[in-house]
């Protein structure tokens, strides 16, 4: 493994390795930066290398990932994640994960691995963005918010976030609503070439910004207004191979919002314009206006 990565990368990598106990059981740790309830992206990232790890004809790549979150996790304990074997053949496999605390399942999710080949090609164009070199890290869109969003500023920061437009804090700040919300993303320093790492840490970084459509819509901000989000369903389709220690644009908006659940759906796309992955993820959301 190479050395050039950040501190909370690495942190990163050592969530995403979760310790085998047993030929289809595997325990996966919480970072020390320690939020209300386990991340789902962490969930998602474990579970998925937990399930490749099982894999044993063949090693078709990661194609698509159907996942429920059930329960709120236990920051303060191991999760375990139990394999379920449906199908192991050279190009293509299938397996359920139940990610379980305290003897209660608190999410499952489906993970179908195929072979890619030669048909039908067509995907929807890149959006035009200004390139990731040309905007700010992360950490300037922080400054002047820093007490108002103190979750996420000292949050785990493993993956390079280049907003492409303000964040939801700024705009509410100046006012404005926003639909559609994209962002350049890669891994905050250089990645193993394993590809089940690079699905595993896209999971990861897939459940950062998803949302953040349903409230701008609203002209509202995480961090700043009353609201409260869990996530209830992910789902994602790896339709090319990549590298997620390169450039990604993330672009994501919300399509509805009703029931008290609001849906994002998003897409990843490789720098040259390739479209690699599509994500639709639905929450939870209740917002809790200020009283007059």
């Amino acid at each position: 493994m190479t050395t050039d990565v950040s501190e909370d990368l690495a942190k990163l990598l050592d969530l995403l390795d979760v310790e085998r106990r047993d030929d289809d059981l595997f325990i996966g740790q919480h970072p020390e930066q320690k939020t209300a309830r386990t991340f789902g992206g962490q969930m998602l990232g474990q579970g998925v290398v937990a399930a490749g790890r099982t894999l044993t004809r063949g090693n078709p790549p990661v194609h698509a990932l159907h996942a429920h979150f059930i329960r709120g996790g236990d920051v303060t304990k191991p999760i375990e994640y139990h394999v379920a074997r449906y199908r192991d053949g050279k190009s293509f496999a299938n397996r359920q994960v139940n990610a379980i605390q305290d003897d209660e399942v608190i999410f499952t999710m489906l993970v179908a691995f195929q072979d890619n080949s030669a048909g039908l090609e067509h995907a929807v164009e890149i959006p035009q963005v200004p390139y990731p070199e040309e905007l700010p890290p992360l950490g300037e869109h922080f400054k002047g918010f820093e007490d108002r969003i103190a979750t996420f500023v000292n949050a785990l920061h493993p993956i390079d976030i280049r907003f492409a437009n303000d964040p939801s804090w700024k705009m509410r700040e100046a006012g404005e609503t926003l639909r559609d919300n994209r962002v350049w993303m890669k891994t905050d320093g250089a990645m193993p070439d394993d590809p089940l790492l690079h699905v595993a840490a896209m999971c990861y970084a897939s459940d950062t910004t998803v949302l953040d459509s349903v409230i701008t819509t609203h002209g509202l901000s995480w961090g700043i207004d009353r609201l409260f989000a869990a996530t209830v369903n992910h789902s994602m389709w790896f339709h090319r191979d990549f590298r997620f220690d390169e450039w990604m644009l993330y672009a994501t908006r919300s399509p509805v919002a009703t029931g008290s659940r609001g849906m994002g759906s998003g897409r990843f796309w490789k720098r040259d314009g390739t479209l690699a992955t599509s994500v639709t993820q639905e929450a939870l959301i209740k917002y809790f206006p200020p009283k007059e």
